[in-house]
């Protein structure tokens, strides 16, 4: 499992933006194309928005890899 850090200033990071932080893909437009094709699931459901609020303690999953969020 992956871990993506929030920064200490933030309550939150957008789903696109950790795909990118974790690594898994390279630009926010490659998010936006895998996350609308139904590939990413956020806690367990399937997530179809790129700004998807993700907090501490939650998770995402892509193309075998998950990652967890935390402050």
């Amino acid at each position: 499992m992956i871990e993506i850090n929030i920064r200490e200033t933030d309550e939150f990071i957008k789903l696109g933006q950790a795909m990118k932080k974790a690594g898994l893909v390279s630009s926010g437009v490659d998010a936006k194309m895998v996350i609308l094709d139904g590939l990413v699931r956020v806690n367990g459901e399937v997530e179809y928005q790129r700004g998807k609020k993700l907090h501490d303690g939650d998770e995402f999953s892509y193309n075998g890899e998950t990652v967890k969020v935390v402050k």
